[in-house]
């Protein structure tokens, strides 16, 4: 890294592009033997071994998906990096390669963008993925990054969202609801921040809600748990837009309806008491939320034993035919039609 003497700024214009690009990522090492050309060059060459290879994406702006004023960059380099990961563990693949594209204001000192670049870094020596490309550019308007994500799997193993049949079980690993939580306890304490700069928050209470919020974990162990189990998904998807929003892609794409128990939905302890302190509903939090990363999928009635008694998973409804439409069953036994209600970045709200 840059000296950084007295907390001296450096302007990215004294590196040019090509200068910062190299500054950015000198420390990444090449870790997977499918990278064959990895960063330097006009583009990077990955071999295949057999395996298809699974390409997502993912753009992030400042001010629509993440407020710099509670986001640390470290934090933000960080996940960003796993939204797209989880994209690839949703198709049963392994994650292997990243691209990682930046637009920046002048507002932001190289020393700002390392510290989004640690935790870009951090993630990849993490998750065991190289970091092997990108671009960067300026901006008028704050930052924005975009990174891709590239996975491999053999065809066999890949689950796509379009494989639920009735009578599938609906699973859901981990708890929901957290991460929704975390980001309104971090918007009231900016409000207490902006009213009276001198406050400091106690936010004990609400750790695990922060973590999920600020330093979220992509599902990367469910392949290998389910392939342990000798459990094969019939479709699988992430949960970023909130646990109803993906209920019903899961549905349309397989053309089935559901059954979602309300008082199968798994949440954590800290979500209950925040949701009564908040004078918020939890199973609402739990549906709309999003930003979770827990992957949801079905599997077929037969592997109800292998599954049943795994912590890791909870078995929260089941699929129907397409005609019963899909249905959240209330604690108190009423059906009420599943809606998305999930966040939505392109909304003017």
């Amino acid at each position: 890294m840059l000296e950084n003497k007295n907390n001296a700024k450096t302007d990215i214009s004294e590196l040019g592009e090509f200068g910062l690009i190299d500054h950015l990522t000198k420390n990444f090492k090449i870790q997977q033997k499918t990278t064959i050309k990895g960063i330097g060059d006009d583009a990077a060459v990955l071999g295949s071994e057999e395996k298809q290879v699974v390409v997502t994406t993912d753009l992030l702006v400042e001010g629509v998906h993440f407020d710099l004023s509670y986001m640390p960059l470290k934090h933000l380099g960080y996940k960003a990096v796993i939204v797209n990961l989880s994209d690839v563990y949703a198709m049963n693949a392994e994650a292997t390669q990243i691209t990682v594209s930046i637009a920046v204001s002048n507002r932001f000192p190289v020393e700002a963008l390392e510290e989004l670049y640690d935790g870009i870094a951090a993630a990849a020596s993490l998750y065991k993925i190289d970091v092997v490309g990108g671009d960067t550019t300026s901006s008028t308007s704050g930052l924005i990054i975009s990174i891709t994500a590239i996975g491999r799997a053999s065809k066999d193993s890949l689950v796509y969202r379009d494989g639920a049949k009735e009578n599938d079980l609906l699973v859901v690993t981990g708890d929901v609801g957290a991460a929704y939580l975390g980001l309104q306890v971090l918007e009231r304490e900016k409000k207490v921040f902006e009213v009276n700069p001198n406050s400091q928050p106690d936010l004990d209470a609400y750790t695990y809600l922060i973590e999920r919020q600020l330093k979220p974990e992509a599902r990367k162990d469910v392949s290998k748990l389910l392939s342990e189990l000798e459990v094969k998904a019939t479709s699988m998807i992430d949960i970023s837009d909130g646990l109803s929003s993906e209920i019903i892609h899961l549905c349309k794409n397989s053309k089935v309806g559901c059954n979602l128990y309300e008082d199968k939905i798994p949440l954590d302890p800290q979500v209950v008491s925040t949701c009564e302190e908040f004078k918020m509903d939890s199973t609402t939090i739990a549906l709309s939320g999003g930003e979770d990363y827990e992957l949801l999928f079905t599997v077929k009635q037969e592997d109800f034993p292998k599954i049943k008694a795994n912590p890791n998973f909870s078995i929260i409804g089941h699929m129907t035919d397409e005609n019963e439409g899909m249905h959240l069953i209330t604690r108190d036994n009423s059906k009420i039609p599943l809606i998305a209600r999930g966040w939505n970045s392109l909304s003017e709200e």
